[in-house]
């Protein structure tokens, strides 16, 4: 991925994740959202598509997300498409949601709950440029407290430390 030299990104078996494949190694990649914006200072690389428009991806780093390693070690499916309507629980500063954004797009929405007041700053920054994400503070052990922020869901991913 380095400048200069071309780059074929093709999609992945899960849609709205791609793929750069070189020998045995797999870069995995979102198309970003915000293009010109980088949310934990990942890889950005643009690619010119077919119509002759450039598109940028970012990288989806399976060391700093569950999911990026599920969808790295063959995952049958993550349940998370273009158009889903996601509530992701624990969403810590918002690194792996700020990736299910942009795989959900425009015409999905991502409810992200985080208890940390410190890492809930880092995801309202996040959100701040990505409209289809909706920040809420509170613990989420109890749905009660904001169900009424959430509408009907496709998907739940459970990113918490508490067996509870």
């Amino acid at each position: 991925m380095e400048g200069g030299n071309k780059v074929i990104v093709t999609p992945h078996r899960h849609a709205g994740v791609f793929m750069i494949a070189k020998g045995r190694d797999c870069t995995i990649l979102t198309k970003n959202l915000v293009p010109g914006k980088a949310v934990y200072n990942e890889e950005r690389l643009s690619v010119q598509n077919e119509y002759g428009t450039e598109v940028e991806y970012r990288v989806w780093d399976p060391f700093r997300s569950d999911l990026a390693a599920a969808v790295i070690g063959g995952a049958d499916n993550i349940w998370i498409k273009p158009g889903a309507k996601v509530l992701y629980l624990g969403a810590a500063s918002g690194t792996t949601v700020s990736h299910v954004s942009d795989i959900a797009g425009p015409e999905g929405c991502v409810y992200a709950v985080e208890i940390s007041e410190k890492s809930g700053r880092e995801l309202v920054n996040m959100a701040k440029t990505r409209p289809y994400v909706t920040p809420i503070f509170e613990d989420a052990r109890n749905p009660a407290k904001y169900k009424m922020l959430v509408s009907m869901v496709d998907v739940i991913c459970a990113d918490l430390a508490q067996p509870d």
